[in-house]
């Protein structure tokens, strides 16, 4: 799948460009510590108001990036108080401290900054793991814990290991109704939601020009499924044509990779070659054709998410369902992803035809992509054209979520089993609009004066925990053991009766690991803490910390696995949380749940580059766990947390 080493020659990526630009220290060596300069900043609700609380206990009076701005889009119903809670502090501590702020109703966070923000050549930091959308502009756009976006927020810079470099040439172009989904789910089955981890997808290639910008960022988007860093595209005569029509010309540069520029790895697909496929229950990677997967029946079908909720998309939904009537046992909503897009449906007639059809009109945003409402029925086969289909994820625990294009979802809701589209003939052609309407009245400029803002803070809006230093010795009872890709949603789910509380720690953590082990939070809070043990990569999917400060508050001081997520690793890290890695993964067969383990000189260890003995207390046995961290990940797991890091560095100054 993967050639190594294919680019001899010495030549730039776009990657290395934009990297290169921002870089304050580090090396672009994969491996070694990267440290860039961030442009921009974004958050959501679901994440923002940790992210926003944290800001505030560093002490930031105004946010030292160019731009920054929070969105409202993943807590929508407001079942009670909480959620509108949540939304006024966002909002009044965003005009406070120097950021924009995205009223609920404006859009998606990333169909809205990709319209109106994003511009090639920059760096955006966001709470939100599939921030990388923006890449199919041409920028560095990175999905991170909320603490990370705050110290961005803050002015400082933001610390990765330096990625590899892959390059994905796009050949040919796309046959009708084979579409950009297709294309990112032909990525996926090739390369797993692992195959992208500490690295950077650069697409290349001829095939390129043929993808509008809408398109490109459907690939970027889903490059979160392969576990990347980020996706990144050209910034080329198509991303002019695109910010033309959005009235931002002047933010188009042009942006491309050296004729010679080397990679590190070099994939290829013919677009030409691509057909529709979907992502079986329940991973993005379990995908196969259409064809093959054969004409199941339908119980819902969901359009929109920050995947596939452009305006082409749903005008190409709108051609197809126009003058027919959805199935009758097919439920059908479709959420738009911003604004714009719902208000020019509505002005062209496309809305008009969706409603006749049948078609259930969700406010623009989230919405069922996380959990918020319209979970399917019992056992029912749900076909989302979202970005995740993890187990429980939709709401119910029953279901199967097939991942699909707006045009399978579009045709299947009509048959009421999975269809593939290409029967429908003739290609539909969405000409791209030469000007979009550009208007950002929902958005919320910040203070001239934010010293005078009063911060309001509802009776659900609870501190953040903080961690302690490390200890020399931990001897501590294993309290979960997991296997493989267990999620961020197994971790900590995000639902609709739970997502009103992301500001609540205390509440949250009675129900981590809730979808695996219901027990799991009152087993350790009566041990006083411990371990846990899991797979390979551990806690893949969101980036949401509160994955992290959860497990935190329940007294977790480390967590051994095969293998980590990104986002999930460096959460734990900020949090104070050791992340181990079995030294011979086999070890994690024979550990139980129950068995009692002790590290001895812990701050060493971590300090060091040895394997570290793990005493098995209970049944006198022994194995070897590694901790590779960085200086600066050293530093917080010692200090029990970036927070505490930050602040002892705050007394020093003073």
């Amino acid at each position: 799948m993967i050639m190594e080493g294919v680019r001899p020659n010495m030549g730039r990526s776009i990657a290395q460009k934009i990297l290169e630009e921002h870089l304050v220290n580090g090396s672009m060596e994969p491996g070694s510590d990267l440290a860039i300069r961030i442009d921009q900043t974004l958050t959501q609700d679901s994440t923002g108001t940790m992210a926003y609380l944290q800001l505030e206990a560093m002490g930031v009076e105004q946010v030292q990036t160019e731009f920054s701005i929070a969105y409202v889009d993943h807590n929508m119903l407001q079942q009670g108080f909480e959620n509108a809670d949540d939304h006024k502090y966002i909002q009044t501590v965003a005009k406070k401290h120097g950021v924009h702020f995205s009223r609920p109703g404006n859009g998606i966070c990333h169909q809205v900054h990709l319209e109106r923000f994003a511009k090639p050549g920059g760096t955006l930091l966001g709470s939100d793991s599939h921030t990388p959308t923006a890449g199919g502009i041409g920028m560095i756009a990175i999905g991170a814990g909320g603490l990370d976006v705050a110290a961005a927020m803050g002015g400082q810079p933001y610390t990765i290991p330096a990625p590899k470099v892959t390059a994905v040439e796009l050949t040919g172009a796309l046959p009708p109704f084979a579409t950009a989904k297709d294309v990112i789910l032909e990525v996926l089955r090739r390369l797993t939601v692992k195959g992208g981890v500490g690295r950077i997808m650069e697409y290349i290639g001829e095939g390129v020009t043929t993808l509008s910008v809408p398109e490109r960022a459907t690939i970027t988007n889903m490059g979160a499924e392969l576990g990347a860093t980020t996706s990144v595209f050209p910034s080329d005569a198509r991303t002019r044509q695109f910010l033309q029509a959005q009235g931002r010309e002047a933010d188009w540069v042009e942006l491309l990779p050296d004729s010679n520029a080397q990679y590190a790895e070099h994939i290829v697909v013919d677009l030409s070659s691509i057909e529709p496929l979907a992502a079986q229950p329940h991973s993005p990677d379990a995908v196969d054709s259409v064809g093959n997967i054969g004409a199941i029946q339908v119980d819902q079908v969901a359009i929109g998410s920050c995947t596939n909720s452009s305006y082409q998309d749903l005008m190409r939904v709108a051609a197809i369902l126009k003058g027919k009537t959805v199935h009758p046992d097919v439920s059908l909503v479709i959420s738009p992803g911003s604004k714009q897009v719902l208000s020019m449906l509505a002005a062209n007639g496309a809305l008009a035809d969706l409603i006749q059809a049948g078609a259930r009109i969700l406010e623009a945003g989230c919405g069922p992509c996380i959990g918020m409402g319209q979970a399917p029925a019992t056992n029912a086969i749900s076909l989302r054209t979202f970005n995740r289909n993890f187990k429980g994820r939709c709401g119910t625990d029953s279901a199967g979520v097939y991942l699909v294009s707006p045009e399978t979802a579009a045709v299947s809701a009509l048959e009421g089993v999975l269809t593939d589209p290409r029967h429908l003939g003739a290609a539909i052609e969405i000409a791209e609009p030469e000007q979009f309407p550009a208007q950002d009245n929902l958005v919320v400029p910040p203070a001239t004066a934010g010293e005078e803002v009063a911060v309001v803070r509802g009776p659900n809006i609870k501190e953040f925990p903080l961690n302690t230093a490390l200890p020399q010795h931990w001897e501590a009872p294993i309290l979960l053991k997991v296997g493989d890709n267990v999620t961020t949603d197994d971790i900590m789910p995000s639902n609709a009766k739970l997502l009103p509380f992301r500001s609540n720690i205390p509440y949250l953590a009675e129900f981590c690991f809730s979808p695996v082990d219901s027990g799991f939070p009152a087993r350790a809070q009566q041990a006083g803490g411990g371990f846990i043990v899991g797979g390979d990569n551990y806690g893949q999917g969101s980036s949401r910390e509160h994955a992290a400060l959860a497990p935190l508050y329940l007294g977790v001081k480390a967590v051994i696995a095969k293998s980590f997520a990104r986002i999930h690793r460096a959460n734990l890290i900020n949090s104070g949380i050791v992340p181990l890695e079995f030294e011979q993964p086999d070890d994690h067969e024979w550990l139980k749940e129950g068995d009692v383990l002790l590290v001895e000189s812990l701050v060493e260890a971590v300090q060091g580059d040895e394997p570290i003995p793990v005493k098995v207390v209970n049944r006198e046995g022994q194995f070897a766990v590694r901790c590779a961290l960085s200086p600066r990940e050293q530093e917080m797991i010692l200090a029990g947390g970036r927070i505490n890091v930050i602040r002892q560095s705050q007394k020093g100054d003073a």
